[in-house]
């Protein structure tokens, strides 16, 4: 469907060649747009954005800090002299804390969770949204948590710094309607990407009969929160701003406390 299409947009997705990034960057790449994968460690972007590159779509490797004002500044700008806008920028650069009890929360890891988590989306916000001014256009992605909407008792700073980015989000798509620019957040919950199917906390497809789980009993795909992403890129979402999306099926831990 056209309203669906990004051909001729060019698109920003930090944390890029994660699991969520890389997905993302797929549903962006395979929907017509120049998709820029942004990460600090280039030999990762580079490799998603070769896999891009081999299917015949467009993709661009640029290592970054979202953390680093300099750094995103550049970032935007070899966007831009590479092809000539910014349409979309996908905040999707984080990373967990480690479990505490909230006495036992170290104050130094609470300062790099919320730097990684809350800065490192404010930063390039500014940053695109000063190109998007000044083009009075374009699509910003804020990806949040559902720990930012219910809390995750042992992850403090996580759901702090989470909570912090619905608040931006808000905040910028009240003050930048005037420019044209849409600013949105997404909230994935308990998702099965392959780092957290690692860790083994990803429940089985079946039970222990052997029997199919209905799909609405298992966590979301990074697909699912791609679909989104790609709407809220996509003119379908022209009219939508300020808004937050839960990306959640319904599993009891991702609408309680237990």
């Amino acid at each position: 469907m056209s309203d669906f299409s990004l051909t001729g947009k060019t698109a920003i997705v930090t944390g890029g060649a994660g699991g969520l990034g890389r997905s993302m960057v797929a549903a962006y790449a395979e929907a017509g747009a120049n998709v820029v994968v942004a990460s600090r460690n280039r030999e990762n972007i580079e490799r998603v954005a070769a896999e891009i590159n081999a299917k015949g779509q467009c993709a661009l490797a640029i290592p970054v800090d979202v953390t680093q004002a300099d750094a995103v500044d550049e970032l935007v700008q070899r966007t831009v002299d590479a092809f000539g806008a910014l349409d979309v920028i996908v905040n999707n650069a984080g990373r967990w804390g480690r479990s505490h009890v909230p006495e036992d929360t170290p104050l130094d890891e609470w300062r790099t969770v919320v730097e990684q988590n809350l800065t490192g989306v404010f930063i390039p916000c500014i940053a695109a949204g000063k190109q998007m001014i000044s083009q009075q256009r374009g699509k910003i992605i804020n990806i949040s948590s559902t720990a930012g909407s219910k809390g995750n008792p042992g992850q403090l700073h996580y759901s702090a710094a989470k909570a912090g980015v619905i608040s931006l989000t808000n905040n910028l798509a009240m003050m930048w309607a005037k420019h044209n620019i849409n600013v949105n957040c997404i909230l994935p919950g308990l998702t099965a990407t392959d780092e957290l199917k690692g860790y083994g906390i990803i429940p089985s497809s079946v039970d222990e009969d052997g029997n199919a789980v209905p799909r609405l009993d298992l966590p979301p795909n990074p697909e699912d929160v791609a679909d989104l992403a790609l709407f809220l890129a996509s003119p379908a979402s022209d009219a939508l701003t300020g808004e937050n999306y839960p990306i959640r099926t319904w599993m009891k831990s991702e609408r309680f406390w237990k």
